[in-house]
């Protein structure tokens, strides 16, 4: 399917020359889904491979022909507390997991970054915006930024999503939802899990879900 229906169409409809370099862009996107990266580094990496000069504006427009081929979607970067969105770096999600591992073979078969594709796909599905939230905090007179995997906007409703593969202890609980506790507002704040759980809610008020309540109840992000 993705050698005779996406990618012969993709060469065709934007006469791409180049398409032993389609074919690694699009292997190097769907072996980091969830990584933050940028056109520069997609770049370094493509040439670290051993692989031909290629220009970022080339790669740009690759990226942008497997976007609009609905291969794969950008997700930016929106800073919390700043209420701005951060351009420097953003994320890619493939649109169908099946070809996502297609493509590398059915290797690289990491829960967290695939739990989180389904994650994203499913909210995307529901109707939200969703961008990857970042929370700037002062710790020892240093800045650091923390990672909310999800910012999910529709009209008047904001969630915040984190996506784990488990809370088994109270010290990983406090990890995954540290950036939660820096964020100010009232909106609900929710962590995914890989576990079938009885959905419960943290000390902090965090919510907490299993990815199947999530998936099969329509009405999960408001248990």
């Amino acid at each position: 399917m993705f050698e005779l229906t996406y990618f012969k169409d993709i060469i065709e409809r934007n006469n791409v020359e180049k398409n032993e370099v389609l074919t690694t862009l699009t292997k190097i996107i769907a072996s980091s889904i969830g990584s933050l990266t940028s056109s520069r580094r997609l770049t370094n990496t493509y040439k670290s491979n051993g692989n031909k000069e290629l220009s970022v504006n080339t790669l740009i427009s690759y990226l942008e022909y497997l976007e609009d081929a609905f291969l794969i979607e950008k997700v930016d970067r929106f800073d919390v507390k700043g209420k701005r969105y951060i351009k420097s770096l953003n994320k890619y999600y493939f649109s169908d997991l099946g070809l996502r591992n297609a493509i590398l073979n059915f290797r690289q078969q990491e829960e967290n970054h695939i739990m989180e594709n389904i994650v994203y796909l499913e909210l995307v599905r529901r109707g939200y915006n969703v961008d990857v939230g970042i929370v700037e905090i002062r710790e020892k007179d240093t800045r650091k930024q923390l990672e909310v995997d999800f910012v999910c906007n529709q009209h008047n409703k904001r969630y915040y999503v984190q996506v784990a593969l488990n809370l088994e202890t109270r010290e990983k609980t406090i990890q995954e939802t540290r950036p939660f506790i820096n964020i100010h507002d009232n909106f609900k704040k929710i962590v995914i899990v890989k576990d079938a759980i009885i959905p419960w809610i943290t000390e902090e008020g965090i919510q907490v879900i299993g990815i199947i309540e999530f998936l099969l109840n329509p009405n999960s992000l408001d248990l």
